[in-house]
């Protein structure tokens, strides 16, 4: 007796990846349009796998560079264009050729993906560091300078000594290890993605957990961004405390 459409399904659901192309084969003579239908979507799937082991290999081009060197560290920031709250900055030292799945730039990947993400960098990392600069340092220093004392705040936190730094676009001053910057290097580094991913989940936390004091701002939803709705709460209400001043003075 054939076995019905949703026993071959659950068949599909519970075969790994490597197994499919048999599975297609075992299945391609059945002649039901759900069987076909079946074949189509787990075909599909394995293609979108294969384009993403391509895209893990693309992005270890860099890391690849240095073969000798054991702990590479990317760097990237979150929060330099907001009107409020803290810059931060992430330092991710990965382990040779890790390949975490779906890692890319956060500014690409939902809310959900970053924070599972978040907790996969955590637990696979040799070392994770964060810094983060206050608004107040920013209207003092300027945000670039604030985003560099980030930076270097994050390299100091990661408790191991990187000896290759792959940095988001910028060479960072007062840092005596080897740089690479990279222009856009979020999407072309896994490192670099790593350390947006750390240092956007951080920010993104710290900005909810502000909203909860002054939920009249809504930075849960903006994340301090100049929004219209976020422009219009400050001219209702005025500055918070943790707005930056030399970003509003034209508001």
């Amino acid at each position: 007796m054939a076995k019905s459409i949703a026993q071959i399904k659950q068949e599909f659901e519970e075969t790994a990846l490597s197994g499919l192309p048999q599975l297609f084969l075992q299945y391609e003579d059945d002649g039901r349009a759900g069987v076909a239908a079946l074949i189509r979507r787990y075909q599909k799937r394995l293609e979108a796998e294969h384009r993403e082991d391509l895209r893990l290999e693309e992005m270890l081009c860099y890391e690849r560079e240095y073969p000798q060197t054991q702990y590479i560290c990317g760097i990237d920031e979150a929060g330099r264009g907001p009107l409020a709250g803290p810059v931060v900055a992430g330092a991710v030292i990965l382990p040779k050729e890790c390949k975490i799945r779906y890692l890319n730039d956060s500014k690409q990947l939902s809310a959900k993906r970053r924070e599972e993400l978040y907790e996969e960098i955590m637990e696979q990392a040799v070392a994770v560091g964060v810094g983060i600069v206050s608004w107040t340092r920013i209207d003092e220093i300027n945000i670039l300078q604030a985003t560099y004392e980030a930076m270097r705040m994050a390299i100091a936190d990661l408790g191991v000594l990187p000896q290759v730094l792959l940095n988001d676009a910028v060479r960072i001053p007062g840092v005596d290890i080897l740089q690479r910057p990279i222009v856009h290097g979020d999407a072309k580094s896994l490192s670099i993605a790593a350390a947006s991913v750390i240092a956007k989940v951080t920010r993104d936390r710290l900005m909810e957990e502000y909203d909860k004091a002054m939920p009249e701002y809504g930075f849960a939803g903006h994340k301090g961004y100049g929004s219209a709705a976020h422009i219009q709460a400050i001219r209702t209400y005025g500055p918070s405390p943790i707005h930056r001043r030399s970003f509003i003075k034209n508001i």
